[in-house]
């Protein structure tokens, strides 16, 4: 990748994992021998021999400790016990827990077997009793008592139609027990410490016993005595039978007699003839070297063996040591041929390894160095420190690497890139405290430096004959020392260049050094706190640091300045590495964060939750795409560059968003409703399945094809759009339109369906409020209605009530030239619910009360001038509304309430200025009339003046 096409990293995603699957306890293995099954706390781990991977896991519920199981003999049932004193059965193929019983047990049960024909288990308890149980039938067939202390071992005689069970306890005793009588026939005498395991022959005849006392019995079962006690001076956890089957003379094997292999504390297997009680042969390990005796004979407890198994489907036979290792031999030669790790313990570093980064070496708790083939998960454990490896470093070729360790010693490995074995080429030694720091030059494979907790950092030299030398490790002397710092050096490194080197320590200090002659450049302060880790640069003149103050900084190589810090860390940053060619640091925190940030901006671009503990590894390979981190936690993770991935995820996504939104709105064009709402929910467009909906209701039958459209949509289909219903309620335009979905889905599925519903619970919680909320207002709005429709009806009424008067004022208005009214609105509705005829009346004799009124106003005043017409209207109103009401007294009751309500001054004011308007109105009509007037035409025109005025206002 060039330059102008650098792309900043984005994300990191978990490519695989090396986890801790075993961590003591029983292991057992399929009868096809594709599968190793061994527990790790509440879990059974099934590890897939062929890939190195586990396959399954079988988890209790009740989150206990598992504290024995076993495998049928057909493979099919997996029986586990817990702490809390229940048997599950398991059909372990699928997960599946198909039984679960209380194991009778007071105490947890130790040991667990099953009998050859898979149908009768027995459990093994602390309390002493043995317990057998019929798996097909499911009940307690037997209760056997008489063991002394913790029943650890219990086997069934493999000819079945005996029906033996043998067991041992803690009296070191082997009792035989008779299931047809339920007691014990017999007991075996002959060891002095526990009985570790038995083996039977094929015949059933001979039985082979091993115990912690370093003694092999051999039995005779037709007469219950031993016929040989074999001193094998070790302790013995495990002893198998070898098969009658099957050439090994590479084993020493010569004759048709018993021969039984043991495995115990000297941490290899050994082949015993068990007539002569003579060892033919000893297993060579060649990944370390041969057991050293000390004290009485015994290995230490790292290198012993705790369980030895056979595998006859494929010929090989597997052991397990004392940390937790699985190794895999070939049956006829006992040759290694592959390895996993149960267990890592704490992971102190984790480097690349290989010239294609095809393994990964790996530091942990232990003197061993593990070296774990990333395809196959197969583990070679290197011997070659005697304590705890703290740090490791490679070279850029990646075949060789370097690795110090608390015994004050560094060890260089070489790998043969053809077989991909590692061995050992050189060892140095001379530091005076452990060496907690190394790193190897960048260049040429020519020295490696070394920083000590003495404070003091040594070069070595390599030679240059040291790839192709065989044979004893080259021992290596330092070409210099120099007291570096006052406290413990905790990083060092190795300019790209191989001129300059770095040392960072707990001193809070970090010091630049050349490579030749270990001379002082400069000194870098700042922290706060001790630092972690250095790392140069591989495009700029650039230091980084990380430190316990929680900080990185960067450091200018030329004035020794601090040119960028970043501070996002809660807690000490452990590691940190150069990615994408320098432009960006990724680093580790004790918090178990691993963040990623972009030099540039100052700006961390990416945090991610790694790992559950301290992450004290920290790599990178030469493409630039894979990072490796090592934790506390026991975990190993590989981790992918995944921003061109996801990068080229997000087109894909937006260009399938583009032509499925083309699509959906094609099928809305052509009304395909069905396809558009399916094709809406699957692009989450709630408002678009709105729009459809809505579509669907706005045709006449729009009812009945949005309750078929409704019922063709799928389970999940229909969960969204009920979901969509709850947002569309909350708003009162598209209330509609959800509770009509919601009806259709009320009438067409029962309450128990719609239970089974995802998120219906919530969809209900939020369409309830707003439901009740909206069947208030739609109240509301038809009280409103029919309050209004009952107006209306009262004015229509009304107005043909008046129709009789009206037509008589037209007529008088059409002689004197106004306007005829349409109809008249009674301000007392009340008054017009009468028959028409009653309601004619009323108005004929309020009309005759108002024109004599009007006949005595003109009598008293003839003579008066224009202003007293202002009266004459006073009345002339008076009049109007008693003619209204019907009755004088009626009216004036009527007036009262409208006139108080509105004020006293106030109401006259408007009534003034409509008299004046009708004065005017007056005028005009008389100015139009012809000049030549009789005197009774004029008198006749004042009279109707005031009737005149009376319509116009009740108008």
């Amino acid at each position: 990748m060039t330059s102008n096409t650098l792309q900043f990293k984005t994300n990191f995603a978990v490519s695989s994992k090396i986890e801790p699957f075993y961590k003591g306890g029983k292991v057992q293995i399929s009868k096809d021998g594709k599968y190793i099954f061994c527990t790790c706390g509440t879990k059974v781990n099934i590890l897939d021999i062929a890939t190195g991977r586990v396959s399954h896991s079988i988890e209790q519920d009740d989150q206990e400790d598992i504290t024995s199981f076993t495998v049928s003999p057909d493979d099919k049932i997996l029986v586990t016990s817990s702490r809390a004193l229940l048997l599950k059965q398991w059909d372990w193929r699928e997960n599946n827990c198909t039984r679960t019983w209380k194991a009778v047990h007071t105490a947890p049960v130790a040991s667990m077997t099953f009998d050859p024909t898979s149908t009768l288990l027995t459990t093994g308890g602390c309390d002493s009793t043995i317990k057998v149980w019929d798996v097909v039938k499911q009940y307690c067939t037997h209760n056997l008592k008489g063991s002394s202390g913790v029943v650890h071992v219990v086997e069934f005689h493999p000819d079945i139609s005996r029906l033996q069970l043998f067991s041992s306890s803690m009296d070191c005793k082997i009792r035989i027990w008779d299931l047809k009588s339920s007691k014990c026939v017999s007991v075996l005498e002959s060891h002095y410490s526990a009985v570790t395991s038995l083996s039977f022959t094929p015949d059933g005849n001979t039985l082979v016993s091993s115990g912690r006392d370093k003694i092999c019995t051999v039995w005779d079962l037709k007469t219950k005595t031993p016929t040989r006690t074999v001193p094998v001076f070790e302790t013995v956890e495990a002893v198998v039978l070898l098969p009658k089957q099957g050439d090994f003379s590479k084993l020493g094997v010569k004759s048709k007699e018993p021969h039984f292999i043991t495995a115990g504390s000297k941490g290899v297997l050994r082949v015993w003839e068990a007539s002569t009680a003579r060892c033919v042969f000893t297993q060579t390990v060649s990944a370390r070297p041969q057991p050293v005796e000390v004290g009485g004979g015994e290995e230490p407890d790292e290198h012993s063996l705790t369980h030895c198994l056979l595998l006859p489907a494929t010929n090989r036979i597997a052991t397990v040591t004392a940390e937790h290792n699985f190794l895999l031999s070939d049956l006829y030669t006992l040759v290694l041929e592959q390895q996993f790790v149960g267990y890592n313990d704490e992971v102190l570093d984790v480097k690349f390894l290989g010239p294609a980064d095809s393994h990964i070496v790996v530091a942990t708790n232990s003197p061993q160095l593990k070296v774990f083939d990333l395809a196959t998960s197969n583990c070679q454990i290197l011997h070659g420190h005697s304590e705890t490896v703290l740090a490791l470093d490679v070279f850029r070729t990646g075949s060789m690497f370097a690795s110090c360790a608390k015994d004050k010693t560094i060890s260089v490995w070489q790998m043969n890139i053809e077989t991909g074995v590692v061995c050992c080429v050189a060892k140095g030694s001379g530091h005076a405290n452990a060496i907690g720091s190394i790193s190897c030059s960048r260049m040429k494979q020519s020295f490696v430096v070394s920083g000590s907790q003495d404070c003091t950092i040594k070069v070595w030299d390599l030679p240059e004959s040291l790839e192709t030398r065989g044979g004893s490790p080259e021992v290596l002397h330092a070409r210099v020392t120099e007291k570096g710092h006052d406290k413990d050096i905790n990083s060092i490194a190795i300019s790209p260049n191989d001129k300059l080197l770095a040392t960072g320590s707990q001193d809070r200090t970090a010091k630049l050094w050349s490579s030749a002659d270990l001379s002082l450049l400069g000194v870098f302060k700042g922290h706060k706190r001790g630092i972690w880790c250095l790392q140069f640069s591989p495009m700029d003149q650039i230091l980084a640091s990380s430190s316990a103050d929680g900080t990185v900084k960067l450091w200018g190589l030329q004035d020794f300045s601090c040119l960028k810090t970043f501070e996002g860390h809660d807690a000490s940053v452990l590691k940190v590495i150069f990615v994408s060619r320098g432009t960006q640091l990724l680093t580790s925190g004790s918090d178990g964060l691993l963040k990623l940030w972009t030099i540039k901006t100052n700006e961390c671009v990416k945090t991610v939750d790694a790992h559950e503990d301290k992450i004290w590894g920290l790599h990178g390979n030469k493409k630039d795409d894979l990072v490796v981190t090592g934790s506390a936690d026991s975990c190993i993770t590989l981790w992918k560059d995944v921003t061109e991935i996801e990068l080229a995820e997000e087109q894909a996504k937006q260009e399938d968003q583009v032509i499925k939104q083309q699509e959906l709105s094609n099928l809305l064009h052509e009304k395909k409703y069905f396809k558009a709402m399916g094709l809406a929910i699957s692009l989450n467009q709630p408002h678009t399945v709105l729009m459809v909906i809505k579509g669907i209701l706005a045709n006449e039958d729009g009812t009945e094809q949005l309750e078929k459209t409704i019922l063709k949509l799928r389970r999940d289909q229909t969960e969204s759009v009920l979901r969509f219903c709850g947002v569309w309620n909350t708003n009162a335009r598209n209330c509609l339109e959800a509770q009509a979905v919601v009806q259709v889905l009320l009438q067409h599925e029962s309450p128990e369906e719609l239970l089974q519903y995802s998120g219906v619970r919530a969809a209900l919680e939020g369409l309830l409020p707003y439901t009740e909320r909206h069947f208030q207002r739609i109240s509301r709005l038809l009280q409103a209605s029919m309050f209004v429709d009952y107006m209306w009806q009262n004015m229509r009424l009304t107005g043909n009530a008046s129709c009789g008067e009206n037509q008589d004022e037209e007529m008088e208005d059409s002689s004197l030239g106004g306007p005829a009214p349409s109809f008249t609105i009674d301000p007392n509705p009340s008054m017009g619910l009468d028959s028409e005829g009653g309601d004619s009346a009323r108005l004929e004799e309020a009309e005759r009360q108002g024109r004599g009124e009007v006949e005595e106003e003109e009598e008293s005043s003839q003579q008066e001038d224009v202003e007293s017409d202002d009266d004459d209207v006073s009345a002339a109103n008076k009049g109007v509304k008693s003619r209204q009401v019907g009755s004088p007294e009626e009216g004036k009751e009527n007036i009262e309430p409208e006139s108080s309500s509105e004020g006293g001054s106030d109401s006259e004011e408007p009534m003034d200025e409509m008299e004046n308007e009708e004065q005017k109105l007056v005028r005009r009509e008389t100015e139009a009339r012809p000049e030549k007037m009789t005197a009774g035409n004029q008198a006749e025109t004042q009279s109707a003046t005031p009737r005149t005025r009376v319509m116009r206002l009740r108008r």
